[in-house]
């Protein structure tokens, strides 16, 4: 899955660890989940665009190819 978290951070002037404070994680959740090695939990996923006033699948882009047939 890849998301747009850094784009999103960056637009509002904050460091991973100002994002991390926010929310309530660790600033390595925050560049785990930049980076795409750590996909969060559902609430987590929800906190992050609440954060920033937009839609999960606006921070979260599901890859359909991805999934199994």
């Amino acid at each position: 899955m890849n998301n747009t978290i850094k784009f999103h951070r960056t637009a509002h002037n904050l460091t991973q660890e100002e994002l991390a404070n926010a929310l309530g994680v660790t600033r390595q959740t925050i560049l785990a989940i930049e980076k795409g090695k750590y996909d969060p939990s559902l609430e987590l996923a929800f906190k992050i665009s609440r954060y920033f006033g937009v839609l999960v699948d606006e921070i979260f882009l599901f890859d359909e190819e991805m999934m199994p047939d």
